[in-house]
């Protein structure tokens, strides 16, 4: 489907608008309050218009985005990820967190630019709290914009190739005028469906063709050469051309910055010596309470973590720029890189993050994983494409139906 445009709010550093741009969406606008996080996107994004600032701010009346209006019309998709943090399984669970309320700037935005559809993502804790409560805020909300027929749907980033058993709650909705003639949530279910992998990726298809050696923050490292490469590889690497990620889009911003092919973030934390002593007596996959006694204070058995190099890794967290020792690389007694935990989220190489490396941390930790994005980027387009069709009701849900019959075998 040619010609669809897309507009993200709360962007980060850019996870979701890659993945919805290998959907093949162009995303025309962004908003990143975040300083650091803005900066990685305007390097990555040189052509998306982005406010650096507030979204309470976004397309308001005076507002330095206000003339952005005349240029945002006909847009097919809004998304974007509102901050987590009160609702978040590992965060203060707060209800009466001021984040809580973010959503709202989403729904503002949602009813003025008026899409044809709009994506958000939340952690999927939000859907349990107080019973339901904010589900059912957030739907109401969404229905007085114009957006009543809404579903969401949970979905786990593995199955659609993030190498992480990372879980995300997705609000998606159509346009009250967009007739589809189905049931959403059955025809966002079957689309998704459709486009899960056979199985899931592991730590080690991830990272295992990166280099042992690491370098100091803000330098970088010769490219390694490619070796038995697996299909996660080759979907990441500089040097191999993908349907999925073309040779040209993963060096696009070598080229701009003219820059050569080369190993970028792959830089850690230093390591103290009697840290280095304790995760030694990690075994792969295994967590603090397989540590001896001496080391375990028998709290927290996910305080010390090393990575399992033939599974998907446990989600990745913006936490982690504090502390990396859930991260301790499945083979070698450091933790994980930036760039790892790069290619754990999905990124390929040549996104670069800028920022120190503590920022550059917290930045892929609160990404949408590009990969998982692009799934459902397509799910859009079908959706799209089924509400836009001329075919009959019976037609539409004879479609959906097989899509279901083919989602189940």
């Amino acid at each position: 489907m040619e010609g669809l445009r897309a507009v993200s709010m709360f962007s980060g550093c850019g996870g979701f608008c890659e993945g919805i741009e290998l959907a093949g969406f162009k995303v025309l606008a962004a908003v990143e309050k975040d300083r650091f996080a803005a900066e990685t996107y305007r390097k990555n994004f040189p052509g998306v218009r982005l406010l650096e600032g507030d979204a309470v701010e976004f397309l308001k009346r005076n507002s330095e985005t206000a003339s952005w209006v005349k240029d945002l019309k006909n847009i097919d998709l809004l998304f974007g990820g509102p901050p987590c943090q009160g609702f978040s399984q590992i965060g203060t669970r707060d209800i009466h967190d001021e984040r809580n309320s973010l959503y709202k700037e989403f729904v503002r935005v949602l009813g003025n630019l008026r899409p044809k559809m709009f994506l958000m993502e939340n952690v999927p804790n939000l859907l349990l709290m107080r019973g339901g409560y904010f589900r059912q805020l957030i739907l109401r909300d969404l229905r007085r914009a114009g957006y009543s027929n809404a579903t969401v749907v949970s979905v786990l980033a593995a199955d659609f190739g993030v190498p992480q058993l990372r879980r995300r709650a997705i609000f998606v909705g159509t346009r009250d005028d967009l007739s589809l003639g189905v049931d959403l949530a059955d025809l966002v279910q079957a689309t998704l469906d459709q486009h899960k992998g056979e199985r899931h990726r592991t730590v080690r298809e991830a990272i295992g063709d990166l280099p042992e050696s690491v370098t100091d923050s803000g330098q970088v490292l010769p490219y390694p050469p490619p070796s038995s490469l697996c299909t996660f590889q080759r979907l990441m690497r500089l040097d191999t051309d993908t349907t999925i990620y073309p040779r040209a889009r993963k060096n696009a911003l070598l080229l701009s910055l003219h820059a050569k092919r080369a190993l970028y973030n792959h830089h850690t934390k230093e390591i103290l010596a009697r840290r280095l002593a304790l995760i030694r007596h990690l075994e792969p996959g295994k967590k603090a309470n397989s540590l001896p006694k001496k080391f375990w204070d028998g709290l927290r058995p996910e305080k010390w973590r090393r990575l399992d190099p033939d599974a998907p890794s446990h989600t990745v967290l913006a936490q982690m720029h504090r502390d990396l020792s859930e991260f301790v690389h499945p083979t070698l007694d450091r933790w994980i890189t930036v760039r790892e935990a790069a290619r754990l989220q999905s990124f390929h190489d040549g996104f670069i993050f800028y920022g120190s490396e503590w920022q550059q941390l917290k930045q892929i930790g609160n990404a949408v994983p590009p990969l998982l994005a692009r799934a459902l980027g397509v799910m859009v387009q079908q959706v799209i494409h089924v509400g836009a069709g001329s075919t009959s009701v019976r037609t539409k849900r004879r479609e959906v139906q097989g899509l279901l019959a083919i989602a189940s075998r």
